[in-house]
């Protein structure tokens, strides 16, 4: 019984790890590759991309570690700016956590594999997840999240030395795959109509808090078109209950 429990849970880790030829993934390694191209016009060395790529998951917070570096910031300010980029990952492994939680699961091993939650990794896994049996499913998770990392590793180690010669506009265009599949899956995926109304209103309010506080634009503009299509949402149900 314990072999086949293994063989089961081996089985589930492969099912995740060949998620690593689906487009999310795909998408994710060209976004890398001009990650890549900007790594190199920064002057970092091969070996530190590489490390931080597996250390620091989330490609937009390698980008925003990486400009700071560019901008000759401090290392206290970087972290700040890195860790304030990464507090939107806690509503996704907060989601994704009790999806994938099994009653055996141990929490080291759930601590563990929150560091290969990112958009791509959350947002296949919220789409997949649901086919597979509830005990196997951080077999699952793991097999796909752990083999992006390192097939992303891999990658920036042998592009490095060929995205030089790329012109800035391809490099830019490889990097912008990942935020655009991103809206697009969130829209397609989007289970409440409140969904829809908060990102057009993110992507609206985006501009202008750009423009009136750049440090701050993308924290705000989620923070508020969230909370507005939370509360229409909200008073719109309570309006809707009251007419009855």
């Amino acid at each position: 019984m314990e072999q086949e429990n293994i063989a089961s849970h081996t089985h589930w880790f492969l099912v995740g790890m060949r998620g690593i030829i689906s487009l999310p993934a795909i998408i994710l390694m060209l976004s890398f590759i001009g990650f890549c191209a900007l790594t190199v016009q920064a002057g970092i060395p091969v070996e530190q991309v590489v490390f931080m790529t597996g250390a620091v998951w989330a490609l937009p917070a390698k980008v925003i570690l990486v400009g700071s570096m560019m901008a000759g910031a401090n290392l206290l300010t970087a972290f700040i700016a890195v860790t304030l980029s990464s507090v939107r990952m806690m509503p996704m492994v907060a989601a994704l956590v009790p999806e994938i939680r099994g009653q055996r699961t141990p929490t080291w091993l759930l601590l563990f594999l929150s560091h290969f939650v990112a958009i791509t990794a959350w947002v296949y896994a919220m789409e997949k997840v649901e086919s597979v049996p509830r005990e196997r499913r951080v077999s699952f998770f793991a097999g796909f999240g752990i083999t992006l990392v390192l097939a992303n590793m891999l990658l920036v180690a042998i592009a490095y030395r060929y995205v030089a010669t790329f012109p800035p506009i391809v490099a830019g265009c490889l990097f912008f795959l990942t935020p655009v599949y991103f809206l697009a899956s969130i829209w397609n995926s989007a289970r409440h109509r409140v969904i829809h109304i908060a990102l057009v209103l993110g992507l609206a309010a985006g501009p202008l808090f750009y423009w009136l506080f750049p440090e701050f634009d993308i924290l705000l503009a989620g923070l508020v078109g969230g909370t507005l299509a939370w509360a229409g949402e909200k008073l719109w149900r309570q309006k809707q209950e009251g007419g009855r």
